[in-house]
């Protein structure tokens, strides 16, 4: 994929965008990846680092001989200054707080020009599996803030000492693995579509110099394990692949992240589809194929309720569809077959039933879509065994014109179910129906789960951090609901109420298309079961039209690891 490094600083727009006569058919260029390397160091290969964090626990691990040997080898009185924190750390963390606390001491040696205390809380419970990833998490986040805040050239390399007593080998995984997710999305910037960086108010490369980090370990227990390694307790080669791991969850959230963020006028359903195609021809191995449906082919399926809000617009409509293989060495027993369904509105006015309020946000309405094609990209690098994953985006924009579907207007789905317009709206829904029998029905997925930014109702009743999960599978329901945990993506069941079906009937057509304002995102999961044999098929439709986007940052990419680890899960439970 065309890419340009956070670090670019151009002297001019280098996006495409529409002309007078034509829309745009690519999306270019898109943001990497931090280019600091994040590595595992080992005992003989320590290098002396421009900024040092030295993370621990606030009570009951340091010891005299511990700390003693720690400031030896950083050349600075570590324990003195635990010792002189100590209250102020345990102060600055609640009970069962994993967020560190950061405290700036200026660095006296010649090795390390700047030192950051890292308190992380209460030592815990180290036999949890999440504490781990949530503290790998919350130091990624914090490495990567206090990174971005030093601008001196100076800082070209940083070094990460975490101690042995995070855990057993599987815990220093997990914590490598979320603490490069987290580092690398905490470095996130885009600047695509400024003219000049010099008209950014805020520091406007999160650290430029920064070109390496090193994570390595340290005994807190006064005394060398029997299962430490040379890189201190570390296992060289499942560190090494976590931190790719967690790069891979990271430019999957880039990719959401971008396709959010991008202007109506740079991506509609035909940049869309090029950029779907570009992330399958770059797949490992070509493990992710391309089929793009126009207008025609939609028509052949009868997909009359998707084609029903595009036809409004006068770019035509792109259906989606990616699929992974995957890898048939070392695989045992069949695949599974799952489908992941995103919502993609590249734009929505909300029709002749026009918004008004909120319209110049209406470009996350794709957010469903961003999450499943960020999944895809993380997934085809993963390379997960035991699963097949069907990735599918209806791809189109709703607009005003003298062809738009009007309220009291009826559509016809391809199961065959007729629908009455009550409201414009209320189009997302419209798009995914098709896209689910698409799903059910030609493709034979055994699973689906879809993800939109579907109702307003969600984030009135959950906020802008948690998603609303509908199911009416409980196996299903407790997968997601351990993804959530496993990916702090946080998620909640909501209730499919049969009662509420009432809103949904129609004096003319099978179903409407819009209930009353009251249970709002209930009546629309409701409304999305007429289009999966749920009976048949476990089903969930997610919504995430609060946590998709920040005020203040813009596009989240939330719901790219929650669908990539849940596809991953999938694999290993289908025997991978």
């Amino acid at each position: 994929m065309a890419s340009a490094n956070n670090a670019n600083e151009s002297s001019g727009p280098g996006f495409n965008t529409w002309t007078f006569g034509d829309a745009c058919e690519s999306m270019s260029p898109l943001n990497s990846l931090h280019r600091a390397d994040l590595v595992i160091e080992g005992e003989n290969e320590k290098a002396g680092a421009d900024l040092l964090f030295v993370c621990h626990f606030s009570r009951g691990a340091e010891t005299a001989s511990s700390m003693g040997s720690l400031d030896a080898e950083t050349h600075a009185s570590i324990s003195s200054l635990l010792e002189e924190h100590a209250e102020t750390y345990k102060n600055g963390s609640k009970e069962g707080s994993v967020t560190p606390t950061l405290r700036t001491i200026d660095g006296r040696t010649k090795t390390q020009r700047r030192l950051v205390l890292v308190g992380m809380g209460e030592k815990g419970d180290d036999k949890d599996p999440s504490r781990s990833a949530k503290i790998g998490r919350s130091l990624g986040k914090a490495i990567a803030t206090r990174c971005s805040e030093e601008a001196s050239p100076k800082l070209a390399r940083a070094a990460v000492l975490l101690p042995f007593s995070i855990g057993p080998g599987e815990a220093h995984v997990s914590c490598a693995r979320e603490l490069a997710a987290a580092f690398y999305s905490g470095l996130y910037a885009d600047h695509r579509f400024r003219g000049s960086l010099e008209s950014i108010q805020k520091p406007t490369v999160p650290a430029r110099h920064l070109e390496s980090v090193a994570l390595r370990g340290y005994s807190d227990t006064g005394s060398s394990s029997s299962s430490e390694t040379e890189t201190g307790g570390f296992e060289t080669a499942a560190m090494e692949d976590a931190v790719a791991t967690g790069k891979a969850i990271a430019r999957g959230v880039h990719l959401a992240r971008d396709i959010v963020n991008a202007p109506h006028n740079v991506l509609n359903s035909l940049s869309l589809a090029d950029l779907a195609r570009t992330i399958a021809s770059e797949s490992m191995d070509g493990c992710l194929s391309c089929t793009i449906l126009d207008k025609d082919d939609c028509e052949k399926r009868g997909m009359g309720a998707y084609l029903g809000v595009a036809r409004a617009s006068e770019t035509p409509p792109r259906f989606i569809h990616l699929t992974y293989t995957p890898p048939t060495t070392g695989a045992s027993g069949p695949n599974k077959k799952v489908g992941v369904v995103g919502k993609g509105l590249l734009f929505d006015t909300g029709g002749y039933n026009i918004k008004t309020a909120m319209m110049e946000l209406m470009k996350f309405d794709c957010g469903g879509a961003a999450a499943v094609l960020g999944a895809a990209l993380t997934t085809a690098a993963l390379r997960p065994k035991g699963v097949e994953c069907h990735f599918v985006v209806a791809a189109c924009e709703n607009m005003v014109n003298d062809r738009g579907i009007v309220p009291s207007d009826v559509l016809v789905a391809s199961n065959g179910v007729t629908i009455e317009i009550q409201n414009t709206d209320a189009e997302g829904r419209l798009t995914l129906a098709d896209a689910l029998v698409y799903c059910d029905r030609e493709v034979g997925c055994e699973k689906i789960v879809e993800l939109s930014t579907l109702t307003g109702s969600c984030m009135v009743a959950l906020g802008k951090e948690v998603c609303g999960v509908f199911t009416e599978n409980d196996d299903l329901a407790g997968e997601i609901d351990a993804v959530s945990k496993a990916t702090g993506e946080p998620s909640w069941r909501m209730p499919l109420v049969k009662s509420y079906e009432d809103q949904l009937r129609s004096k003319i057509a099978d179903i409407n298309n819009y209930g009353t304002r009251f249970g709002g995102s209930i009546t629309a999961g409701l409304f999305l079961q007429h289009f999966v044999d749920t009976k048949r098929v476990p089903f969930a439709h997610i919504d995430i039209a609060g946590p998709v986007w920040n005020d203040s940052s813009g596009a989240t990419g939330f719901g790219s690891r929650l669908v990539s680890e849940w596809i991953r899960r999938q694999g290993v439970a289908g025997g991978a």
